[in-house]
């Protein structure tokens, strides 16, 4: 055991320097209500028209409540996947490196090291101060999640503790706790298939004629750490081994104060209690991640026993709801190559060239993309979209597969595909008995949901898409900005592009009528001429070439 913890990897503080370095974080320093104001605030990023690569992180340095009680701890929205280039700065890699780094992670964890002096301790309340209204969790400035709709301050950048009672293997989730009282909160764990190993634990405690589990919930860890509650690893790996491999060389943690737990020995705060697994109670409505407010259900009574903080302490919060949003760039970020690794690495399926799960307003779970390689068979893709369906329980309600001109992003695109690549009665298969997953739980009436696979690849060869070549439309668009014209965003497909169905005679064909030589065109197809024939029957081009050449 180290006494003083050493580090090679960026503690939440290093983190806020680097988004700041490169103009990635908004600092805030005008007054802002945390119950009323910060998260409208910052959604306005995600509803305003703005493009993902302009969106940042804020931290909040003047923050009051609805009450005009002001507050010393900053907070931090956005603060870990505003959009892919923070949660890049976090991983300390370029973006398209991050796949890698998690595959290697995964598959070479390091164990976490144990110190006995952590920042976390630098201050610690325990005992019954934490029932005084001022102190416990009441000195922390949680915002309300949704104005209008929430019912209390919620903590949604959790990294939740709770270790199995029987192998006392440790398990990390996100989950969200809402505050109800200086020393009490309600914790939400998923009880839906694929849903928390915190719940797992938490059954596994009733099951032995328990009355309490042992929980810590951290706000605030390193990157690496951070990272791991949002992540859906095998439940069984502690996170802590992930995030040492992530970072190359162990976290450190330390004993929890009041309960049987380590945590990161360089978290902002730390809540340390008791869950109640005898009883639950009313937790109220919240806005959640599948776009819809979740209506009032009973969950999990939380006793604290500890508060412990950094004297700097910062507080995260992510913004969730409806997306695009903080928690579902995080999601898509890990989840993505995860799905593509399975399909191409542990299915071995061949032509799979990624997987993209659906983020706006759809929130990831319910619309998976899979692209692959033209000329891909038949049976592969049905492998594929069987594979991609069903690699997660909550996941995969519509799964479609697209050849890789499909932009994945634009739901145009991928109803074009699906209009003119599509046969219902061939390419569509629905499969019954899925589980609904995340989601509005009065969405349907049963427990049980089902998926639609759809086959939207071209099964053969198909005319040029009829837009101008890229050539012309990047020529054009100088001339565009040359004039000082409004600012375009280009949105695809923007060029027209050759989709295997073009001959080399239309080429150039093409080439000429460009350059203004349409007239020898004409002299061609007047070589070309047939009796006889109805008119729109089709030109075979390679037939036209010999005729040419005699």
């Amino acid at each position: 055991m180290k006494d003083q913890p050493d580090r090679n990897y960026r503690d939440l503080h290093d983190h806020i320097d680097a988004l700041e370095a490169a103009g990635l974080l908004n600092r805030i320093d005008r007054v802002i209500d945390k119950d009323a104001e910060m998260h409208p605030l910052v959604r306005w990023q995600y509803v305003g028209g703005l493009k993902e690569e302009d969106r940042k992180a804020f931290l909040f340095t003047n923050i009051t409540d609805g009450k005009g009680r002001t507050y010393d701890i900053p907070v931090m929205v956005g603060g870990m996947a505003a959009n892919r280039d923070v949660y890049a700065t976090g991983m300390g890699c370029d973006l398209d490196a991050i796949a890698g780094k998690w595959a290697e992670a995964i598959a070479n964890p390091i164990k976490p090291v144990e110190v006995s002096e952590a920042p976390c301790h630098e201050i610690v309340e325990e005992g019954a101060s934490l029932s005084e209204e001022g102190h416990g969790i009441d000195i922390l400035p949680i915002p309300v999640s949704t104005p209008g709709f929430d019912s209390a301050p919620t903590l949604s950048a959790t990294n939740v503790i709770t270790a199995d009672p029987e192998d006392g293997i440790q398990n990390m989730g996100t989950y969200r706790c809402a505050l109800k009282a200086p020393d009490r909160m309600v914790v939400r764990m998923a009880t839906r298939v694929g849903g928390a190993g915190g719940y797992q634990h938490y059954l596994k405690h009733q099951a032995a004629g328990d009355t309490e589990m042992p929980v810590a919930i951290v706000l605030g860890c390193p990157p690496y750490v951070a990272f791991m509650g949002p992540q859906k690893l095998p439940i069984g790996v502690d996170e802590f081994d992930v995030a040492g491999g992530l970072a190359g060389a162990p976290i450190n943690v330390v004993r929890a104060r009041t309960v049987p737990l380590m945590v990161p020995a360089e978290a902002e705060v730390v809540i340390e209690g008791y869950i109640d697994v005898t009883k639950v109670e009313p937790e109220g409505p919240f806005g959640e991640s599948h776009g819809h407010v979740a209506l009032e259900e009973y969950n999990m009574p939380m006793r604290v026993t500890a508060v412990t903080r950094r004297r700097d302490a910062v507080i995260p919060s992510y913004i969730s709801q409806v997306a695009p949003s903080e928690s579902s760039v995080i999601k898509r970020v890990a989840y993505e190559p995860l799905f593509t690794h399975h399909l191409k690495s542990t299915l071995s399926i061949k032509g799979v060239k990624k997987v993209s799960l659906h983020e706006p307003l759809t929130g990831l779970l319910r619309v998976t993309v899979v692209t692959v390689e033209p000329g891909t068979p038949r049976t592969e893709i049905w492998r594929a979209l069987h594979g991609a369906a069903f690699f997660k329980g909550d996941c995969g309600k519509i799964c479609i597969a697209v050849n890789d001109d499909i932009d994945v992003d634009s739901p145009d695109s991928i109803l074009w595909a699906m209009a003119y690549r599509t046969n219902p009665v061939e390419d569509m298969q629905t499969i019954a008995h899925r589980g609904q997953g995340h989601g509005p739980k009065r969405e349907h009436d049963g427990e049980e949901d089902s998926t639609l696979l759809v086959d939207a690849t071209m099964k053969s060869p198909m005319p040029p898409l009829a837009l101008p070549g890229r050539e012309y439309m990047e020529r054009a668009r100088a001339i565009w900005e040359e004039m000082d014209m409004p600012r375009l965003t280009p949105q695809s497909p923007w060029h027209g592009y050759s989709l295997g169905a073009w001959h080399e005679i239309w080429d150039a064909a093409a080439q000429r009528a460009a350059a203004g030589d349409y007239l020898e065109n004409g002299r061609i197809s007047l070589q070309l001429q047939v009796p006889g024939l109805k008119p729109e029957s089709r030109v075979d081009p390679e037939e036209s070439l010999r005729k040419l050449r005699k």
